[in-house]
This record gives C-alpha cells, sequence and structure tokens, in this order.
C-alpha cells in the first residue's frame, strides 16, 4: 500500500470516527432529560423482632413477616451525563405479620397464625450515579438515599383478639433510614429503556398494641431487599 492510500485511507476512518462520534453525541442530546419508570417490586424481608413485652404477657412472644410483591413506579431526572435523580415509590404492599413462638397460648393457636396486617407506602429518593458515558447502551449504576415509610390501614385479626385476651388495635411508629441501589440500564431508543435493579432499605419501627387498656409492644426491623425490573419513558 503506497503512501498516498495510506493518507486516505486514515483521512477516512478519521472522518468516519468523527460521524460516529457526532452521531452518539446527537443521540445521547436527543435522550430527553424527565422519565417516567413502571415496573414490579420483589420484596424480600430479613425481619427480626424483640419478643412482645408488656402486663400478662408471656414469654417468648415473637412476630415474622412474609414477602410481598407490588407494582414499581418512579420519576427519574437526568442531572448530568453521569447523575440522575431517583424519586422510587409502589404501589403500598398489605404485609402480614404471623405469630412466631409458642404454638398455644393456652388453648389457642399462636405460631403461624396471621396476627395483623398494614399497607405502607414507602417512597426513595435516590442519586445514582452511571458508569460509562451516554454513548453506551448499556450502563451499570449504583446510587444512595433516603427511605421514608409510614404505615396505614392497621389492623388486628380475630386470631390477635383471641391470643391478647380482646378487640385489639396496633400502631406502627414512621421510618426514615438509608437506602442504596444497583443496576443495568439498557436504552432501546432516546426514549424508551428497560432497568433492572437490586435495592436494600433499612426499616425499623416499634409495633404497640391496646387490648382494653393492657399496651404491649415490640421493636422491628424489616430490612427490605428488592428487586426491580422495569421499563423507563423519557420525555
Amino acid at each position: 500500500m503506497n503512501t498516498g492510500t495510506t493518507r486516505t485511507l486514515a483521512v477516512a476512518l478519521i472522518g468516519l470516527a468523527a460521524s460516529l462520534n457526532q452521531a452518539a453525541a446527537a443521540a445521547a442530546e436527543a435522550t430527553p432529560d424527565n422519565e417516567i419508570r413502571v415496573g414490579m417490586y420483589a420484596i424480600f424481608f430479613s425481619a427480626s423482632a424483640q419478643d412482645i413485652s408488656g402486663p400478662y404477657t408471656p414469654a417468648g412472644l415473637n412476630g415474622t413477616v412474609k414477602n410481598v410483591q407490588t407494582p414499581y413506579f418512579a420519576y427519574v431526572r437526568t442531572l448530568s451525563e453521569h447523575f440522575v435523580l431517583e424519586m422510587a415509590f409502589g404501589d403500598p404492599p398489605n404485609t402480614k405479620i404471623y405469630g412466631k413462638g409458642p404454638a398455644y397460648l393456652g388453648s389457642v393457636p399462636y405460631a403461624g397464625q396471621e396476627l395483623a396486617s398494614a399497607k405502607w407506602a414507602a417512597p426513595t429518593l435516590l442519586l445514582n450515579y452511571k458508569f460509562l458515558d451516554d454513548t453506551h447502551a448499556l450502563r451499570p449504576y449504583i446510587g444512595v438515599g433516603i427511605n421514608y415509610v409510614s404505615f396505614f390501614d392497621r389492623q388486628a385479626t380475630a386470631a390477635a383478639d383471641a391470643a391478647f385476651g380482646g378487640p385489639t388495635q396496633i400502631s406502627l411508629s414512621r421510618s426514615l433510614g438509608p437506602a442504596a441501589t444497583a443496576g443495568l440500564s439498557y436504552r432501546l431508543s432516546s426514549n424508551w429503556a428497560l432497568y433492572a435493579s437490586y435495592s436494600y432499605s433499612r426499616v425499623r419501627t416499634d409495633l404497640s398494641s391496646d387490648t382494653a387498656g393492657v399496651i404491649r409492644a415490640t421493636h422491628i426491623s424489616f430490612q427490605p431487599e428488592s428487586l426491580v425490573v422495569s421499563a423507563g419513558y423519557s420525555f
């Protein structure tokens, strides 16, 4: 290959590279700064609780919760090529508390019985860092933030009424704690993208029950971990 041909090929390659770079930059610039995501949460609890304490309460009474699934929604605002702000929340799931401890309280079944249920709203604000740049369709990301939880529609069951000696009302304190996430995004176009992520939040609450003036209490650490799969639309 002679010198002239080499120079011509080099110029062509440089021109092609510049064109591709401009096209990638144009595509990146074309991605809007606002995004709505919709998907599903699979929530796994690593819950622990202190034994229930209070008057007329046998030793060893505790509780546990089961995993739940719920729709996921998020609003995401792009701050820069690498940083985005995510406000995530789910359709408040109905979480059930089951008895853990002795099989019976006298003649009343306890262990494994559904004692109470509550819904909880848990908006989470995350600052996410996206690796690589906008020219890459597949980008890993990590994020940290704050999780707030408020419980509502709190109800004790007939099994709880029987176990605790009468109609029972329950309350759960609000929780504010750290949250973290790690995931992958795959951009299909300037408007559409797919996401998969793992998230962790620290959720702690004080549960108290009132049975005809007899107050019992426990402290619960839910420690929810979640897997999220979602699609996002940018506008």
